[in-house]
């Protein structure tokens, strides 16, 4: 099961959080027992050079000395630390000369001088011992180290406490700030839900840098699905337009052919209800061929592709009307560029087929191919009647045919060129030549 972002956000600031809670707690934990053994250390250390002070200077005497440890001032603490201290007087000889009341009676510790840690009927204690030399004595000075600890526990337990009473209120905190911070995606996700199956245009409004690629690359997404749309309904509304005409006049022939018995004119019919069909079905061709450079994918990138190989293949399977002939075959340039086979073949095919059908009887089409800068530039030129000026300006639109369009033309071939080359990265320009026809210009990016 995947975590919404709001989950995950939450139970990574709620981890993180206590992470470094509890990091912090620890951290406090042992700095606070270092300082606790330092100061009390240090408490033990003072008691036992005041009693040993106080005997040497005959202020007390030795067996009330050890009482006078209840006289020393409180430890930072809440706890009654005084109380808990035990000092004990042991002379040269070994014997107990004075101890505190609640004192063991057996030795807080057999060393002479300084710090040690012994263990008293079951419990560790921590002791500093003076050897008084003047006075032939030597003072123990001890506290219970479970005392200690008990000390560093309330300092955890006034941090702990308190965390597991906030906890709540943070979780609660953290929520409101990840819903909050949350507010542009739910506004995005609201204005999505809201909007029709129709309504395509870009998300608008100023967002946070974070979902800025987010947006960006979801109205790209229904550009593109917008632009696909429009090519569908584009694609409809032509396809229905142009073979209305043609489905009229097949049906037209073909009652004229059913109600005479007249041979000539029912041949005729036959003949116009064949051209019928062949220019309707290169319409389909083309349509289809039209619809397929429209969705091709801008941004692929080809193999390198032979175009001097592709084009003789090409004009090896074209059919040729009686008369027609293609020059400039054998002198091809030979150049790989950045286009795909589809794409090169849907383009030439078409300029081809064009060129020809605008041959007249014996007409000769020329190719020529050139290393033209970073380019390939393909001319394709024949001998028909050519376009006039103002023509030449509207021969790429879509179903777009001069006064000079052949019976099978549809308008459609040198628009579905352009357009190829274009998303190629190419060009597609027209001209007349001299003294009669049309030269085609494709230029196409070298691999």
């Amino acid at each position: 099961m995947t975590l919404s972002i709001r989950a995950r956000l939450f139970a990574i600031l709620m981890v993180a959080t206590s992470v470094v809670w509890l990091s912090a707690v620890a951290w406090i934990y042992f700095s606070t027992t270092r300082e606790v053994e330092r100061v009390l250390d240090a408490r033990l250390s003072e008691a036992a050079r005041m009693v040993s002070s106080l005997v040497s200077s005959r202020e007390i005497t030795v067996a009330d000395a050890a009482d006078s440890i209840a006289s020393l001032s409180p430890a930072p603490s809440h706890v009654p630390y005084d109380r808990q201290l035990s000092c004990q007087l042991w002379s040269f000889d070994g014997d107990l000369v004075g101890r505190s009341d609640g004192a063991p009676t057996s030795a807080l510790s057999e060393h002479n001088d300084g710090f040690a840690e012994t263990i008293i009927d079951g419990e560790r204690w921590r002791v500093f011992a003076i050897e008084n030399a003047e006075v032939g004595v030597r003072v123990l000075v001890g506290d219970s180290l479970a005392l200690r600890d008990r000390l560093v526990g309330d300092v955890i337990k006034g941090l702990l406490i308190p965390a597991a009473l906030i906890l709540p209120l943070m979780a609660a905190m953290i929520l409101v700030s990840v819903n909050r911070g949350l507010r542009p995606v739910d506004a995005v996700a609201a204005e999505l839900t809201a909007r029709g199956a129709n309504a395509l245009e870009p998300i608008s409004g100023e967002a946070p840098q974070e979902i800025r690629p987010m947006l960006s690359a979801l109205n790209d997404l229904l550009e593109r699905v917008r632009s696909a749309r429009e090519r569908e309904r584009n694609f409809t509304a032509f396809a229905a337009h142009e073979l209305r005409t043609p489905l009229t006049g097949l049906r037209t022939q073909a009652q004229i052919a059913s109600r005479t018995d007249d041979p000539v004119i029912q041949r005729k019919a036959l003949d116009k209800i064949v051209a019928g069909v062949d220019r309707t079905a290169r319409m389909v061709r083309q349509l289809l061929s039209m619809s397929t450079v429209d969705a091709t994918n801008k941004d692929a990138r080809p193999e390198p592709l032979d175009a001097e190989a592709a084009i003789r293949s090409l004009v090896a399977s074209l059919v040729l009307p009686s008369g027609v002939e293609i020059e400039g075959i054998h002198t091809l340039a030979a150049a790989p560029i950045a286009v795909s086979p589809a794409a090169f073949d849907l383009m030439m095919r078409n300029l081809l087929e064009n060129a020809i059908a605008h041959s007249p009887a014996n007409g000769v089409v020329r190719i020529v191919v050139q290393v033209v800068g970073h380019g390939l530039e393909i001319k394709v030129s024949d001998e028909g009647p050519g376009m006039d000026e103002d023509e030449l300006k509207h021969a790429t639109e879509r179903f777009f045919r001069g006064k000079n369009h052949t019976e099978i033309g549809s308008g459609l071939g040198l628009s579905i060129v352009e357009s190829a080359a274009l998303q190629a990265g190419g060009s597609l320009t027209l001209a007349n030549r001299l003294p009669h026809g049309l030269v085609v210009t494709l230029v196409l990016p070298r691999a």
